[in-house]
């Protein structure tokens, strides 16, 4: 299984983990709605933090608010996969449009809470404020003055009227999905029935037979593909499709046109100054004690009896892999990476950022338990200086004077385009050429223009002979009249011949798997040795660990049909060959790891939570996607483009 595989899998195991590893770990995060802040600016070249990339009924979602949350889930699958985590691979998840849908439906979860009369107010806003650990010392509330430094600690800086605003917006949220959903149960019956299923084991021999590897054993002739296609034309045909004439107010070449002038690009640096600052920053490590429900004067002893082996010269790192109990760290030997000041509970602050390189604390005791901390290494703070990030910012400004320039020009065409006549007329005396596409699919990129679903969208609605107004698409605005219409077909085989070829091969290979899978079933089946036999009938055989459910399969990936069969059989049974995306299978159950009576009992409550909450969220998303269909949402895809292409 592929790491792109891996991740597509656990995608929801690593949010949570995630999120479980922060609500342990001894940092205080600042919970902001808006993301997790980074260590860098939130502009890029690509788009300036203000401009709007979606509408949800006429409210914002910024650049800047997206590319904060993007570079937090970025920096989340880093830590997690390491190095071997590309840019490809990460393009591939589609994390951008991932968390742009999440934005929208966060926009869309406040407006139906307040449809719904629902509100925050501003004693439930204080009472959270209060009870968050990194906002109190000694049990009690740090103060407004300290708590506004926290703020500005992030990076980049929040302010006060912001922080809390995006809080309330998260409560109201909870307060809107609490509503509806905290009514739903599970039986015990239900929950001991899917708590089995979720975590029964097998241990399997798996004989894959890929389609694949058979492609070379078929041959299709002409009247084999003909003869195919006329058994399945229905599968081959093309939706409704439009052609259409367009004139295009081209972005590229508009920014070749603008010039921003030196003082200009000051003054933007001196006004946005925390955009280019990180502030003062520590590496350290620590070794930390819990203390809850436990004898904190036996905790305290374990604590100095570590600090004086370190005192003597012990190995920090093997002594917090060893004893540590902040599950975020101790795996990498307490290392807890570089830090501000605000991101950790005060005591620990304060006598990390005391210690010199290469200095341990003595013990600190916090609300968590017992830290002992060593200070690895120290950033000062660092300004970036205007010479080093003044071409960004000449970028990010030509990128918003054009954009202005651009909505401009078309407002100006707009006004003047009236009929489809007027594209030719009017484009040629703003010195711009009218083009024709190709015919489209309501699905389908725009030929001329890639993928432009609202100028799709748009040549699907117009009325004959009408043209639109100014539209968006990834090479600017572009104006349009529908120049050809054509209904649902079934096309010839000429139209499509290589396609219905490289399915009958498919089909063809496929069978083949089968025919030799149920060849080979029965020695396999009598067989002492599954492996050897697979081998004798010049197959290997692949040996799995103790696995779950959805698990991927060598050659196979994950397959729900094996999943069916595989759980069913007793241990040493042989299957009948099972038909799969990929091929046909035959497994071995070599053990079953039944769930015992007690692993039920003790899980049972933990799972009927986890359970619970996908329930919820399930109906939750259910409800928020029928709400949606009610307001009026515009996604400005040319800014995002501009912008991804800027950040990976």
């Amino acid at each position: 299984m592929t790491m792109l595989d891996r991740m597509r899998r656990h995608k929801g195991w690593l949010k949570w983990s995630l999120a479980l590893v922060v609500l342990a770990f001894v940092i205080f995060y600042i919970p902001s709605f808006l993301g997790t802040p980074t260590a860098v600016g939130v502009g890029t070249v690509g788009a300036a933090p203000t401009e709007v990339i979606a509408e949800v009924e006429g409210r914002d979602v910024t650049a800047g608010q997206f590319l904060q949350r993007y570079n937090a889930q970025m920096q989340a699958y880093r830590n997690a996969y390491g190095p071997s985590l590309n840019d490809q691979i990460l393009k591939q998840l589609g994390i951008d449009q991932q968390i742009l849908q999440q934005m929208i439906d966060e926009q869309a979860a406040v407006i139906e809470a307040e449809r719904q009369g629902l509100t925050v107010s501003d004693d439930e806003l204080a009472q959270r404020i209060f009870a968050m650990p990194g906002l109190q010392e000694n049990g009690r509330f740090v103060g407004e003055q300290r708590y506004e430094l926290i703020l500005r600690s992030q990076v980049p800086p929040l302010t006060k009227a912001a922080f809390e605003e995006n809080l309330r917006r998260g409560l109201v949220i909870d307060k809107l999905r609490a509503a509806l959903t905290d009514w739903m149960t599970a039986s015990d019956a239900e929950i001991d029935r899917e708590f089995t299923r979720r975590n029964e084991k097998v241990k399997l021999e798996v004989v894959a037979l890929t389609a694949d590897a058979f492609r070379s054993q078929v041959t299709v002739t002409d009247a084999d593909v003909a003869t195919y296609f006329d058994s399945r034309k229905e599968t081959y045909r093309v939706g409704e499709q439009r052609k259409v004439k367009m004139l295009v107010v081209d972005r590229q070449q508009a920014l070749t046109r603008v010039i921003i002038p030196a003082g200009e690009v000051q003054r933007y640096y001196n006004a946005n100054l925390p955009q280019y600052q990180t502030p003062e920053q520590i590496r350290a490590s620590h070794i930390l004690l819990n203390t809850a429900g436990k004898d904190e004067a036996a905790v305290r002893k374990q604590a100095e009896d570590l600090l004086a082996q370190i005192k003597a010269g012990g190995d920090f790192a093997a002594l917090a892999t060893k004893f540590s109990e902040d599950p975020g760290s101790k795996a990498n030997g307490g290392d807890l990476d570089y830090f501000g000041r605000g991101r950790m509970v005060p005591e620990f602050e304060n006598a990390a950022f005391a210690l010199e390189i290469g200095q341990t604390s003595d013990l600190v005791k916090s609300q968590f338990g017992f830290h002992i901390i060593k200070l690895t290494d120290k950033k000062a703070a660092v300004t970036r200086p205007l010479a080093e990030v003044q071409q960004q910012i000449e970028e990010q400004l030509k990128q918003q004077r054009g954009d202005q320039q651009i909505t401009a020009r078309a407002n100006e065409l707009a006004a003047r385009i009236r009929t489809p006549a007027d594209l030719d007329t009017v484009g040629k005396e703003a010195g711009l050429t009218t083009s024709e596409s190709d015919f489209f699919g309501r699905e389908d990129p725009v030929p001329g223009l890639g993928v432009a679903p609202q100028v799709a969208a748009t040549a699907f609605q117009l009325a004959d002979g009408a043209v639109s107004g100014s539209v968006a698409s990834p090479n600017g605005p572009v104006f349009i009249t529908v120049t050809g219409k054509r209904e649902p077909y079934v096309p010839t085989l000429d139209q499509v011949k290589d396609r219905v070829r490289e399915d009958l091969i498919r089909s063809r290979a496929t069978e083949l798997t089968q025919q030799r899978a149920a060849a080979i079933a029965t020695s396999l089946r009598s067989a002492s040795n599954f492996a050897a036999a697979a081998k004798a009938q010049g197959f290997e055989a692949s040996e799995t660990a103790l696995i779950t459910r959805e698990s991927a399969l060598p050659n196979i990936g994950a397959s729900a049909k094996v999943d069916e069969v595989a759980f069913s059989l007793p241990a040493g049974s042989v299957s009948e060959p099972i038909a799969t995306e990929t091929g046909t299978v035959i497994v071995r159950v070599v053990e079953r790891d039944e769930v015992t009576p007690d692993e039920l009992r003790q899980g049972r409550e933990a799972f009927r939570e986890q359970f619970l909450g996908e329930r919820r969220a399930k109906f939750f998303t259910a409800y928020l996607s029928k709400a949606k269909e009610r307001m009026a949402i515009q996604i400005n895809q040319p800014v995002i483009t501009r912008m991804m292409a800027a950040t990976l």
